[in-house]
This record gives structure tokens, sequence and C-alpha cells, in this order.
């Protein structure tokens, strides 16, 4: 029941998780709209003002064009009446800003068809216009004024100014066209932004109340299930001391089983060893007996009965003697591993790199035959642990290191460390034979060897080692290439702490 709360609980947060993020992605779209119609919003709004501004100063210049032209038209005529000359230097004035102004109109206007029509129309009325106007000056100037004011009443200037102004307006007009048409276009853009934000507010609301629906939802369910996991932790707790303590007692009487069995075997081969002694003495009387009788009666031999005596027998004996001495190392092996699992682990504050700088030294005359270095990467993480243990896994580690050193390169060998939060890291590196892929887990087995067996070794020396990294609390791995060497690592708590059962733990409350 524990687990199916657990894993409703797990489905329904995961459901949850799904929902906030597809809310987060919801509302963050809705806010990337707003933003990019905020920045359309504006760039058209500019480009609106600039419109607008640009109409305006067409309109202007079409203004200040008709003013300029109605200033010349009045200056001229006041000038053929009196003859003053401070008309004529006014209509020289309004008649040299025209020209600039018509050109400046047709830059502005350049890209509006309508407007290029109106200038191609009015061009030919100023210049009509202005030619009149420079004759019947240039009449007055010469005194001529009786003839200038009769040329003045004769001529068509009233049409002709009638004409310019209808252009003038038409353009004015056309402006004003323009100018509402981007009013519009830019009250347009407004009501697509304003638009905008009401979707992307619409679509926060929706995300921020699906949000709070999602959180109180997922408030429920966790109380829910908090309540469900309290209501079974006292069973649980007991369920847990309660396997705990069948562990341990299964634990205890393998140890148990294996120091029995180890005594149980030691006895027999003790005898074995002993009657095999007994053999070798008689044998070294029988091959005595059988020179004698080769002085003696050498009638009575056969060849069987001497190859029996001085070759069968003695190998014989031999292969039992072997046989037994391995059988003894084993024997004692599992009892090591016995003792070591009954032991009562004493922790203690360790220098590591002091403790490796020993074992160094109790190497040294075997690093000296190799040609070979051991290096130590000081400073080496402190901790509080087992020191007997941590010199024997130490031990066995940098010894093998030694043992399986390349003779085709020089040897060199790592010792080094680091913190890993509450663990310490030690890394033993060598650039030795190396440990084939296959073989990574099984060396850490018992009676398992790997690579060519050309050095003494029962296979017990990296089980024992797994054995005592598990009693401090940690692990043991390996990273390792045929050819390259291999790196062992040890995952050990900075500081050991002795497991205790819940009930154990409640007990001593």
């Amino acid at each position: 029941m524990i687990r199916r709360a657990i894993r409703v609980f797990g489905e329904s947060e995961g459901a949850i998780g799904r929902l906030l993020i597809t809310c987060m992605g919801i509302g963050f779209a809705a806010l990337l709209v707003a933003g990019v119609g905020a920045v359309w919003t504006t760039m058209r709004s500019q480009a609106h003002t600039d419109m607008v501004n640009h109409t305006y100063t067409v309109k202007l210049a079409i203004a200040h064009t008709q003013i300029l032209i109605e200033q010349g038209e009045t200056a001229r005529r006041g000038y053929l009446l009196t003859g003053d000359p401070d008309y004529l230097h006014n209509y020289e004035v309004a008649a040299t800003q025209t020209a600039p102004e018509i050109a400046r109109i047709a830059r502005l206007t350049g890209d509006n068809p309508v407007q290029r029509q109106n200038l191609a129309t009015l061009r030919p009325y100023l210049r009509a216009l202005f030619a009149q106007r420079a004759y019947t000056n240039g009449q007055i100037a010469r005194g001529a004024n009786a003839e200038a004011l009769a040329n003045f009443h004769h001529e068509k200037g009233a049409r002709r100014m009638y004409h310019i102004r209808s252009v003038l307006a038409a353009m004015g007009d056309e402006e004003s066209r323009l100018l509402a048409v981007r009013d519009m276009e830019q009250r347009s853009t407004v009501g697509a932004f304003y638009g905008v934000l009401a979707v992307a507010g619409v679509l926060l609301v929706v995300v921020a109340l699906l949000s709070i629906t999602t959180v109180q939802r997922y408030t429920h369910d966790l109380a829910q299930s908090r309540d469900t996991l309290r209501d079974f932790a006292d069973s649980l707790e007991d369920l847990v001391a309660e396997r705990t303590t069948e562990l341990t007692r299964a634990n205890e009487e393998v140890q148990r089983f294996a120091y029995i069995v180890s005594h149980d075997l030691r006895s027999p081969l003790v005898n074995v060893m002993g009657f095999t002694a007994e053999l070798e003495a008689a044998t070294a009387t029988i091959s005595g007996l059988i020179d004698r009788a080769e002085q003696d009666a050498p009638e009575i031999l056969t060849e069987d009965v001497r190859l029996a005596a001085r070759e069968d027998l003695p190998e014989a004996i031999g292969f039992i003697r072997t046989s037994t001495q391995k059988m003894d190392r084993l024997i004692n092996a599992i009892l090591k591993l016995s003792r070591q699992g009954r032991r009562v682990i004493t922790p203690e504050p360790l220098d590591t790199g002091a403790l490796a700088a020993t074992i160094r030294a109790s190497v040294q005359h075997l690093l000296d035959d190799r040609g070979a270095v051991m290096e130590i990467a000081e400073p080496m993480v402190a901790i509080t642990s087992d020191r007997l243990a941590l010199e024997q896994i130490f031990s066995n580690l940098i010894e093998n290191a030694v043992k399986y050193l390349d003779p085709k390169r020089p040897g060199r060998i790592l010792v080094r460390s680091r913190h890993d939060g509450a663990r310490a890291i030690f890394e033993i590196e060598d650039n030795g034979r190396g440990i084939a892929p296959a073989d990574h887990t099984r060396i850490f087995d018992l009676f398992r060897r790997s690579g060519q067996q050309d050095q003494p070794g029962e296979g017990i020396g990296l089980a024992h080692v797994r054995a005592l990294a598990y009693r401090l609390g940690g692990t043991i791995d390996v990273a390792s290439e045929l050819g390259r060497g291999s790196t062992f690592r040890i995952n050990l708590p900075v500081t050991y702490v002795e497991a205790l059962t819940p009930r154990t733990e409640r007990d001593s409350a």
C-alpha cells in the first residue's frame, strides 16, 4: 500500500509538473506575443508619425509656395502702380524663393504620382506667370509705365492665377487625404495593439487561474500522501527493524558457519598433513631398503617396484602436500574473512597521507627492484574510520599495483583523494597490465583472479578489500584497460557512524 501511495503521488506530481510547465509556456508565449506586439506597434506608430510629419511638411511647403506666389503678385502690382523700388525688391525676394520651394515639394512628393502630375500641371503656369512679371517689370524699369500698365490690363493674369490656386489647392487636398488615411492606419495599429494586449491579458488570467488551481490540487494531494505515509510510518519502522534484525542474524549465522566449517575442515586436514609426513618418512625407509636389496639380492626387485618406490610414490606425496598446503591457505583466508566480519569497528581520526606513506615505505624494496615510483598527492583527505581496516585496504591495493606492474615500461603508482560531499574518494592508479572489462566485477569475488597467473596468490585480497569497504560503510570499484593500467576507487564516509536499526534507536531513546 505504501508503494501504491508513493506511485500515485509520483504520477500526480508528474502530471502537475507537466501542467505547470504547460501553463508557464502559455504565459511566456502570451508575454512574448505582447512584447512582439508592443515592438511592432511602436515601430508602426513611429512610421505613421514619420508619415504624418512628412504630410504636414508637404502641406506647409504648398502653403508657403502659395504665399510666395501671392506676395510676388502683390509686390509686382505695387511696383507697376507706384514704381517704388521697395516693391521690386519684395517681388524679387518672393520670386527667388518660389523656385527652390517648388523643387523641395517635388523631392518630398517624389513617391506620389498624383502630386507629380499636379506639379507637371503647375510648372507651365508658373513659367508663364514669371515671364509676364519679368516683362512688365522690365518695362517699368525702362520708364515705359504706360505700356506696362496697358500690358497688365490686357494680360490673362487673373485666369492664370486662378489655375495656379486651383492646382495648389488640389495638392493641399491630396495631402489632406493622405493625412486622413495615415491617421486611420495609426488608429487601426493602436487598436490592434490593444487587441493583442487584451488577448495576452486573457491568456495570463487563464494561466494564473490554472496555476492556482493546480497548486491547490497539488497541495491537497501532497497532504493526502503525507497523511497516508504517516499512517504507515509506524508499521514500516517495525518492518524495517524486523528485516534488519533478520539480515543481521543471517549474516552472523553465515560467519559462524564459515568459522565452524573452517575449524572442522582444519582437523582432518591436519591429519592428512601428518600422515603425508609419515608417508614421506616411510618412503625414505623404503628407498633405503630397495637400495640394500639392489646390492644384496637384485633378482627379487622388479622395475615396477623400483619406479613405484623412487618416482611414483614421491610424486604422489608431493601432489598431496601441495594440495593440502593450498587448502590450508584457503581455510586461513576464510577464517580471516570470518574474523574481520566479527571484529568491532573502532573509528578514530586518521591521517590518510601518513598511512599511505607508511605503506609505501613497507613496499619500497619492491618498488626499487622493479624500478617503479609511488607518489602520494598531498594533502590527502582526513577521515574518521577504523585504522586497521583502512590499512589493510590500502596495503592490498598498493601491493597488487606493485605486483602487476608492466615490466615493459617504468612503473608509476599514484595515490590521491578528494571530497565528495560528506564522503571521501580515494583512488589508487597504476600504469600496469590492466584488467579486461569482463573481469572488472568478478575480481572482487572470493578465489577469483584475472589475467596471466604468474604471481603468487589465491584470489582473496580484493574480496577481503571489498568486505572491509562494506564494513566501513563504503564501496569499491575499478576502471581499467588492458595494457594501460588500473584505477581502484574507494568511496568511504568522511566520518564513520555505526548503523543502528530503528528499533535500537527507539529503545536507546
